[in-house]
């Protein structure tokens, strides 16, 4: 039976609950290292995946995502090394993603420490996977990443698989309420049209999807800084993943934590 119950997911700011915004710093790794683009693309070196996670964690992180952006049978080994390495420093939830295409691959990484993990082009070609490893290890486990485009304001989204690299024929939204119905624990938004921006969020687009979900909804795409995570917030995510506006050190995560508590919303401090 699926763990989850997929009653109302309580609100940011719900003093009847203990669920806080959480910050989420994601680490896209290539061969080894972690990288940042923008728009998916033009990706520059931003150091160790393990220092990086470690000194997050020391900053106040919720969560560390890492996200292995060249997966293939052949760079599995060091993923496999990388996530055992992190997660041997981390005290902190950890979630994991790139190339998992069966339940046997699922094992390997929670076998190598991560406590979540994140299905995204497998979860749209065989869907069914969600199911199983919400079966076998419970809905919290499942994190499903979404990739969306939208070209323009007034395009609908576009859905995206293979890192951005191939748009699927699938309706959006009839994909993110198939999400839940599997078993997903949490849905991952990641507008491709906002990632390395700095624009901010896409918040109309996350807002919508996260007031309507009945599962987390984690906002990814275009962070700068601490108001756009106060935006992401107000609009209704449960959690703001961000990347480069951390690895350049222009913030630290206890420093937006504080903006945001100082502003009203609910952090773990």
């Amino acid at each position: 039976m699926i763990k989850n119950t997929r009653a109302s997911k309580p609100q940011i700011g719900d003093d009847t609950n203990l669920l806080t915004a959480r910050i989420i710093p994601c680490l896209d790794v290539d061969n080894g290292r972690v990288v940042k683009g923008t728009n998916f693309v033009n990706l520059r070196d931003m150091g160790d995946p393990v220092e990086l996670a470690m000194q997050y964690e020391c900053q106040g992180a919720d969560e560390i995502v890492f996200l292995d952006i060249s997966a293939s049978s052949e760079n599995r080994p060091t993923a496999l090394a990388n996530v055992t390495r992190i997660a041997q420093q981390l005290s902190i939830p950890f979630t994991v993603g790139g190339g998992l295409k069966s339940l046997a691959d699922v094992q390997a990484f929670l076998d190598a420490g991560a406590d979540k993990v994140a299905l995204n082009t497998t979860a749209v070609t065989h869907p069914e996977i969600i199911e199983q490893v919400a079966k076998s290890y419970g809905s919290q486990c499942v994190v499903v990443a979404v990739d969306v485009n939208k070209p323009s304001q007034d395009s609908s989204p576009q859905l995206y698989i293979h890192g951005g690299r191939t748009l699927v024929n699938k309706d959006f939204n009839q994909w993110v309420n198939e999400i839940q119905q599997r078993g997903a624990g949490e849905i991952l938004l990641t507008c491709m049209h906002r990632d390395g921006t700095g624009l901010g969020f896409d918040n109309e687009l996350t807002g919508e999807i996260a007031k309507n979900a009945k599962i987390q909804v984690i906002a990814s795409g275009g962070a700068k800084n601490e108001q756009h995570f106060l935006e992401a917030f107000r609009h209704g995510a449960d959690a703001c993943l961000a990347a480069g506006m951390f690895h350049s050190g222009e913030y630290r995560i206890d420093q937006v934590k504080q903006f945001l508590a100082d502003n009203g919303v609910k952090v773990r401090i």
